[in-house]
């Protein structure tokens, strides 16, 4: 069964947490396909991953670099998985037909609580998961900075 983690993004940028939650998933060894919003937005990431720490190496790629099923990240505004990615990241208001979701081990719906678009994208899937019964868990910073589980 597949598990959805929300992360609701407040005084935070995509660009900072982002990196942080793919180093996590790929240090156990999961193929990973990032789904982000446009194209213009796949090509800023794909050079911001490789630029946001002198002290981090995330082996990724995009459409613009081509061999797509030979990278352990992939990054895309389209429905493709060309990497065999056990783990789906969603951004920038990219969204997924919740049917699609069992195809992977975990999804992590990453959405900006500043955007009242995002915020009601990430209210309806919620839902539609609920009624499916699907394992979904909503994560919050606190004030320190660390995420933490809500509800």
């Amino acid at each position: 069964m597949s598990r959805v983690d929300f992360y609701h993004l407040q005084n935070q940028r995509l660009e900072d947490v982002l990196p942080k939650l793919l180093e996590k998933a790929y240090a156990l060894g999961k193929k990973i396909v990032v789904k982000i919003g446009n194209e213009e937005r796949v090509e800023f990431l794909n050079s911001w991953l490789w630029t946001y720490n002198d002290n981090s190496f995330l082996p990724h790629g995009s459409r613009k670099d081509g061999s797509a099923e030979r990278q352990p990240i992939w990054l895309t505004a389209a429905n493709d998985v060309p990497n065999g990615a056990e783990f789906l990241f969603l951004t920038d208001g990219a969204q997924i037909e919740p049917e699609t979701i069992c195809r992977f081990e975990r999804v992590f719906n990453i959405f900006d609580g500043n955007s009242e678009e995002s915020l009601m994208q990430a209210r309806q899937l919620w839902k539609t998961l609920k009624q499916q019964n699907i394992d979904i868990f909503y994560w919050q910073k606190n004030e320190n900075g660390v995420w933490e589980q809500k509800g």
